[in-house]
């Protein structure tokens, strides 16, 4: 079965209020064609344009029925300096206002959508003003159906989702949206940071944990209090593989907690650099942390595959790669967490059956059968129990 997870390559410059985050989704087993793809419509599915008569009626330069404006809507609209936003279940809309921009028709008016940016600009006394530009919307839209009009001192923006059951909390993917919007995908799954080194797990652990309203826990916090000394002692007196079976143990009682985030163990000392010891961290979403030299999302996509065929067992088993350049988390550890949160919000929405599948690992007892989770009663430990290893337990 081949195994797809999110790979999100982060560039930190010099300015800690600025980053830059790609994100891309891979088949690892064969090469395939990137599953989240942007194209500009060509003339024929151009956004269509509508203003409104002093009636209120809206009309277009074509022989469209009348539009008629959406009620009903299912959440409340997030209001910024700038703009409005609903998600009407189908459909999302975007409110700009438009007061202070002096803008005297929809010639004046500029929309441009993709399935995952959208630019809005608009003439301001004769000169360009860009209102909304993002590239990365919360999720995709169909940039075909895509229709504004002008409502008074409002431009109205209707996108069309991709995916209907997807909550959007803002038309943007932000931390913000992404925290609001976290519960329904995860639904209660937990997280487990297993990255290469201890201190970036624990920061973006807590980072995590105090957006999405999750419990934090850190590994070495446990064994360093249960063992009263610290990690690095208790290796030079007892050597790794201790240390490795007792954050083990730490693991197995977590694994039956839900909304929690666990910072791992990082180096050689912790569980997750023993491909024989994830049993326990397959119980929630597994993000690696790993640091590159990787220029742009391509090279940090090949440099993980080349990791899982070296035999990684990280890359290998973990849900979630996330690449970062550079060292100073103390600056940017919540850019990490918003990436760990934009690349399981690409999983999940992949596949919306794994969170359900981890808690029914979990409650089969953790067995380290995942992800072709067996029938109940299936021993680990028995090699001829006559179960196929494609075979999956459905529940």
């Amino acid at each position: 079965m081949a195994t797809s997870f999110s790979v999100s390559l982060l560039k930190f410059s010099q300015n800690p209020n600025t980053t830059t985050t790609t994100t891309t989704t891979n088949t690892l087993s064969f090469p395939q064609p990137n599953h989240y793809f942007s194209f500009r419509p060509t003339n024929p599915y151009l956004p269509r344009f509508f203003t409104t008569n002093e009636n209120g009626n809206a009309s277009f330069d074509n022989s469209h029925p009348r539009f008629s404006r959406s009620h009903g809507l299912s959440s409340l609209p997030l209001s910024t300096n700038h703009y409005e936003f609903f998600d009407n279940s189908s459909e999302v809309e975007l409110r700009v206002h438009l007061k202070d921009q002096n803008v005297r028709s929809s010639k004046d008016v500029f929309v441009d959508a993709n399935e995952t940016s959208l630019t809005i600009r608009a003439l301001n006394s004769g000169s360009p003003t860009t209102l909304i530009e993002t590239n990365r919307l919360f999720d995709r839209v169909k940039p075909a159906e895509t229709i504004w009009l002008i409502d008074d001192d409002q431009l109205v923006v209707i996108l069309k989702k991709q995916d209907p059951d997807l909550k959007w909390p803002d038309i943007m993917e932000s931390w913000e949206s992404l925290t609001v919007g976290s519960s329904q995908l995860l639904k209660g799954a937990s997280i487990y940071i297993v990255g290469e080194s201890t201190n970036i797990n624990q920061q973006v652990a807590k980072e995590l944990a105090v957006g999405i309203g999750y419990t934090p826990f850190s590994t070495k916090e446990l064994l360093e209090n249960f063992s009263k000394q610290t990690i690095d002692s208790w290796v030079l007196s007892e050597g790794s593989d201790s240390v490795a079976e007792a954050e083990s143990a730490i693991l197995e009682s977590l694994s039956s907690h839900v909304r929690t985030v666990v910072a791992t163990l990082g180096g050689q000392q912790g569980t997750s650099r023993r491909a024989d010891k994830w049993r326990h961290l397959h119980a929630g979403f597994t993000v690696w942390l790993s640091q590159t030299e990787a220029i742009d999302e391509e090279s940090a996509k090949e440099e993980a595959k080349k990791h899982v065929q070296d035999g990684g067992s990280g890359y290998s088993k973990a849900d979630v790669v996330v690449k970062f350049q550079g060292c100073d988390t103390d600056h940017h550890a919540k850019s990490l967490a918003q990436a760990c949160l934009s690349a399981l919000k690409q999983l999940i929405l992949a596949d919306k059956k794994l969170p359900g599948k981890k808690s029914l690992y979990i409650r089969l007892g953790c067995r380290g059968d995942w992800p072709n989770i067996k029938p109940p009663g299936w021993d680990p430990s028995s090699a001829g129990d006559g179960v196929s290893p494609a075979t999956f337990f459905r529940h």
